[in-house]
């Protein structure tokens, strides 16, 4: 492989579209009515929070990748990724997951002065690796602790800033909706292993299509139930409820979401969802206009 290859390889091992996750930093600016330019301050060092999340997920990807080099080069799509396939050389991506922590934990250090944000930061960094190593093995665990990495992301946007009204709800509803992506990604992980080369990634083997359906049917629930919950009982929210016109969007997000995945068999990669399903790119949006209505000019 020619070396101009090089860092464009390292580019697509680092998955910027998983990046698109960090984004849930900014909830704490969001659903505090903060987000807005008189509050830029605190924009700033939200996005610069993003920014470090950003590299330590793509620590994370790259260690997992070299982890995982064998066991990816079995599957029928990661063994595309750069790694596997040859494309980037482990040396360079070990240097790569070196580096991008010893950039992200300073600059984590020196954006919030009681380093709260640093202590979470590290937190998902070191919980990461422990999950790259043991903790995704063990089935329930595994999908737990995915959430807990959304989780852990909002509470990192709230320690960023001063937040006056930020509801206690909305950590449950992330807890819920991540749970919901993990087990959907689980099942179809599952069902790929199933049809193409049969189980290659361990934990898969403490599972059932089944009992995933009735996790995923069970956490569909609780998703819409404690989203319905904070629509009428934050504190910062309108007197006179709006906010509960905005659940319809949520309510055919996790329908869509769970057609997908039962039906269309996909799921392994929710991302790739969010970016290529135009169903589930306008039921986000219209969400997210009709929060922003609700919040900003009612």
């Amino acid at each position: 492989m020619k070396t101009r290859n090089i860092p464009l390889a390292l580019l697509q091992s680092m998955r910027p579209k998983q990046w698109v996750k960090n984004s849930l930093l900014f909830a704490a600016l969001f659903f505090d009515r903060k987000f807005h330019p008189k509050n830029l301050p605190d924009m700033l060092v939200t996005l610069g929070g993003f920014f470090v999340f950003c590299l330590l997920a793509s620590t994370v990807y790259l260690i997992n990748d070299l982890r995982d080099l064998e066991a990816d080069r079995q599957h029928p799509r990661k063994r595309l990724r750069p790694l596997a396939s040859g494309a980037l050389p482990q040396s360079v991506a070990l240097r790569a997951a070196v580096l991008l922590p010893a950039i992200a934990l300073p600059a984590a250090w020196l954006l919030d002065s009681d380093r709260t944000f640093f202590i979470i930061a590290l937190i998902y960094l070191l919980t990461n690796l422990a999950y790259s190593e043991w903790l995704k093995h063990i089935p329930l665990l595994d999908v737990l602790l995915l959430a807990g990495f959304y989780v852990l992301r909002v509470g990192a946007g709230v320690s960023l800033i001063s937040v006056e009204r930020f509801s206690p709800w909305l950590y449950l509803v992330t807890t819920f909706l991540a749970l919901y992506l993990g087990i959907g990604k689980r099942r179809a992980e599952l069902v790929a292993m199933r049809d193409k080369n049969g189980i290659t990634r361990r934990v898969l083997a403490g599972y059932t299509i089944p009992f995933l359906d009735q996790l995923l049917m069970l956490d569909s629930a609780m998703t819409l139930m404690t989203y319905s919950l904070y629509t009428f009982s934050a504190p910062n929210l309108p007197g006179n409820h709006s906010m509960m016109l905005t659940t319809p969007f949520v309510l055919y997000g996790v329908f869509r979401y769970l057609y997908l995945v039962q039906v269309k068999g996909v799921g392994e990669a929710p991302e790739e969802v969010l970016f290529e399903d135009r169903p589930m790119q306008l039921a986000i949006l219209m969400w997210g206009l009709s929060v922003l209505l609700i919040f900003y000019f009612f």
